[in-house]
């Protein structure tokens, strides 16, 4: 089946964008949630199939300086079909001439991201909404 591709929100079913992100599974992301930060993102991608939602991602950036890839979700059933490299992908290039393009990834998942070029940093540093279940979940180190 051949992917639509849509650049804007103007057409998202929030409530689907949320469904995409609970069974993806990166949590659970209320539909006014994502219409805020997915309309305050420079570049952003919403994947189609047979027009089912089944990929999204965005880039939070300013421009110029710092763009920020964040919130890179596949349908299960498409998963492992090249469609995440395909999503990160176009934000990257999205994203080129920006002096930095930062992103975090699910701990475990940080060698997919190597693939384009991204390197661990050194010197990041995060405050969480809920600290404590960040530094359970991997992605925090209180040393």
């Amino acid at each position: 089946m051949a992917l639509e591709w849509k650049y804007t929100e103007d057409s998202v079913d929030w409530a689907e964008l949320s469904a995409l992100y609970k069974a993806a599974p990166l949590g659970d992301k209320k539909p006014m949630h994502l219409q805020k930060v997915f309309s305050n993102s420079l570049f952003k991608c919403f994947v189609y199939e047979d027009s089912k939602l089944v990929g999204a991602g965005r880039a939070l950036a300013d421009g110029a300086d710092c763009s920020y890839i964040c919130d890179i979700a596949v349908m299960p059933s498409r998963q492992g079909s090249g469609l995440g490299k395909q999503i990160v992908s176009h934000l990257v290039e999205a994203s080129r001439g920006h002096k930095k393009i930062i992103l975090y990834a699910v701990p475990g998942k940080e060698s997919f991201y190597q693939k384009f070029g991204f390197l661990r940093m050194k010197t990041a540093m995060a405050i969480f909404e809920n600290q404590q279940q960040q530094v359970e979940r991997g992605y925090l180190s209180e040393a």
